[in-house]
């Protein structure tokens, strides 16, 4: 996977926190400490996009199957035991974090 930016002035960065931005151990790899935002200005994770994302490739996530090991058959009645005392709840999501995210339907 190759990844590119051009900046508006090559070479040089507009500000000290510009410097965050390292080439990385692994060949052909950028490195950014702090955090990422595509169509926001204000990011509250490591990476936010604001918009659709097209991945041409697979996405790990923990909860993967191709990350887990030893996967085996539970109890069943004792998961429906475990499941009535799980606090199951109702929300709406904040005004402000609804627009922000494009989330019409709160």
């Amino acid at each position: 996977q190759n990844i590119s930016f051009q900046a508006s002035n090559p070479g040089q960065f507009e500000n000290d926190s510009d410097v965050l931005w390292q080439r990385g151990h692994v060949p052909e790899t950028i490195v950014y400490h702090g955090r990422v935002g595509i169509n926001t200005d204000a990011p509250d994770e490591a990476l936010v996009v604001c918009g659709n994302a097209k991945v041409m490739g697979r996405v790990m996530h923990p909860s993967d199957s191709r990350a887990k090991q030893n996967i085996r058959e539970v109890n069943t009645n004792e998961q429906l035991r475990r499941i009535t005392q799980m606090r199951l709840v109702e929300y709406d999501y904040k005004p402000e974090f609804a627009s922000v995210m494009g989330i019409k339907d709160t």
